[in-house]
């Protein structure tokens, strides 16, 4: 193993034996020569992989595709049917709920047995309970046994347990989806903090936007093998188009059992045939969809319309979608989503957003949403918004997408691009400041308690 090395996966295998029966199972203990009785799962197959110290890196993929069964493996509480892990370092693994505690034991009496499980001296582990307490905040259930435990409270004592120790490596699985929202926020702020140590962080999650903005690298398995690893904004974006691909052939299966007549099919070919001239945004990485409509540029300018990279708070930013429709189609979702440069998504707005408040009331004019657009149509989707944004470099994500249902319960992207423009932001410090990712353009109001009149002295922006 490279020295700078925590983790190294080699050739990973891991092999389950399925029966159909018990009465199978038992024919396999008593069997002779080569027959089977049991079917052969390979929930991993040849996974290798390598962490360096100090990375935070996420695991995703589909239900069933070897996540936790892989993060089992590293941590040691499960042997792999073939290959080899090594591990240099003191893990710390939060996997199955309750693992690792004895449900008959309190609280305080599994902070120890985790602790002597982990090789910590019981010393050590009492100078650091009083932390571990804090941190689990379940009051007077530190005393009660495991057992009277609700499933939020088990989660928080695990976590507790897990990050107070300041492990050289934290694996987490899915459980913290089980805490409420300001423990996940604890939960993150301290994995946050210890990554700043030097911590090695390695988690599965579901929230795709959690592993964009929380880890610097990403692995994506499907049906246990490894499809796709590095950058977590790449990593992501492939398995989004994966999503996308298995959403449209499943949408494809529902049309083909539907009778489709001779003039929609002439319009399919059609299709495909200008579809050549369509002179859209594509890319072998950053782009995806069913392409039924393209998006064919994107522009940021200013107020004046004059192409623009470069806004200060408080100036108006401009951005136009151009699209082409290469069907003839309605309900139709034209929209860009704001990140920055740490991939944290900032807003998200498309034409269905303002379709929405204008079905409520809330704003007038006709709607998009229900308009039939013709084959052939290029529009233009205009966006703007003043910059209240804080100093920071902003990447631009555009799509178009087919809403079947008018409040995005169901949706199939025609086209999606990562990266579609880009703008940053700066300030002129001694006209007007302010810190954080957003203007919230906040007053300051000052009262002179000594002062007779109680006159009060500020100022208004």
């Amino acid at each position: 193993m490279s020295s700078n090395s925590v983790i190294k996966v080699e050739n990973i295998s891991k092999c389950y034996q399925i029966y159909d029966s018990p009465q199978d199972r038992l024919k396999q203990l008593i069997a002779t020569g080569d027959k089977k009785y049991y079917r052969e799962f390979w929930a991993l197959n040849n996974i290798s992989f390598d962490i360096k110290k100090g990375e935070s890196v996420g695991i995703i993929g589909r239900n069933g595709s070897g996540k936790s069964t892989l993060l089992q493996i590293i941590s040691g509480t499960l042997a792999p049917t073939s290959g080899n892990v090594e591990v240099n370092g003191r893990v710390a693994a939060l996997l199955e709920l309750g693992s690792g505690f004895n449900p008959e034991y309190t609280g305080r009496e599994n902070v120890f047995l985790n602790g002597s499980i982990l090789g910590i001296p019981r010393k050590e582990m009492e100078i650091i309970f009083d932390e571990i307490a804090s941190f689990a905040d379940i009051g007077d259930f530190i005393d009660q046994p495991v057992k009277t435990y609700s499933s939020g409270m088990m989660v928080r004592l695990a976590f507790a347990v897990q990050a107070c120790i300041e492990p050289e490596i934290l694996i987490v699985d899915e459980a913290l989806a089980v805490g409420d929202m300001l423990f996940q926020k604890r939960c993150f702020s301290r994995m946050k903090a210890l990554a700043e140590k030097g911590t090695t962080l390695l988690f599965v999650t579901h929230d795709i936007e959690l592993v964009r903005t929380f880890t610097s690298r990403a692995i994506l398995l499907n049906s246990g093998e490894v499809v796709k690893e590095g950058p977590s904004a790449e990593v992501v974006l492939e398995y989004r188009r994966r999503m996308h691909q298995e959403e449209s052939a499943y949408f494809q299966g529902l049309l083909s059992k539907q009778n489709i007549n001779k003039e929609n099919v002439k319009e399919e070919d059609e299709t495909k045939a200008i579809t050549n001239d369509s002179n859209g945004i594509e890319s072998e990485t950053n782009d995806f969809g069913d392409k039924d409509c393209i998006i064919q540029e994107v522009i940021v300018s200013d107020s004046k319309g004059e192409n623009c990279s470069m806004f200060y708070p408080g100036e108006e930013v401009i951005v136009q979608i151009k699209c082409k429709v290469l069907k003839t189609m309605s309900h139709l979702n034209i929209g860009m989503r704001i990140r920055n440069k740490a991939g944290m998504k900032i807003y998200s707005w498309g034409s269905l957003n303002q379709d929405i408040a204008i079905w409520s009331g809330r704003a007038g004019g006709k709607d998009f949403w229900s308009e039939e657009v013709p084959r052939g149509t290029q529009l233009f989707a205009t966006f703007k918004f003043q910059c209240n944004l804080g100093v920071d470099l902003y990447e631009i994500q555009a799509y178009v997408a087919e809403e079947m249902d008018k409040y995005y319960h169901e949706e199939r992207m025609l086209h999606w691009v990562d990266e579609a423009a880009f703008f940053q932001v700066n300030m002129k410090r001694q006209e007007y400041f302010f810190g954080g990712v957003s203007d919230l353009q906040m007053k300051t109001e000052i009262v002179d308690k000594n002062n007779k009149n109680n006159e009060k002295k500020g100022f208004v922006l």
